[in-house]
């Protein structure tokens, strides 16, 4: 990594804005490749960042991507203002989703973001209050 000091950053997520999907995820991109990070890991974060994007954008109003990283691992935390998730095992099963149809028909809510998310951070942690909204913390470490 090209610096010894934490490195942070945010990026506001507007629920229903799907013209804005994956410029958080673009830009941190940038940012990682900008620092010298690995290729695997730049695209682990990439993946994790765009699926948790589309989450916001798919079922909240709004939410807040916020990003650290620092010489020994990136943390991503994802908070929103949206349903919230009644089931966090259920929606875990890859193919779950409670997308509506025309999510769907826009290529979207196949229910793979939470077990992407899940998949690509070596450390996953999820918390969800029906009708207020969900965080999603997820961490990808740097160093073997």
């Amino acid at each position: 990594m090209v610096t010894n000091q934490a490195i942070e950053g945010s990026f506001q997520l507007i629920g229903g804005i799907f013209e804005n999907a994956g410029n958080a995820s673009i830009q941190l991109k940038q940012k990682l490749t900008e620092l010298g990070i690995k290729e695997d890991v730049v695209r682990r974060a990439a993946i994790v960042t765009f699926e948790a994007e589309m989450n916001v954008i798919i079922y909240a109003a709004a939410g807040w991507l916020r990003y650290y990283i620092t010489p020994q691992y990136i943390k991503i935390i994802v908070e929103d203002m949206g349903p919230g998730i009644e089931d966090i095992e259920l929606a875990m099963q890859e193919g779950y989703s409670t997308a509506p149809e025309w999510i769907r028909e826009m290529g979207w809510g196949a229910g793979m973001g939470l077990p992407n998310m899940k998949k690509n951070s070596d450390e996953f942690k999820i918390d969800s209050v029906v009708g207020e909204g969900t965080t999603v913390e997820m961490m990808i470490n740097l160093t073997s």
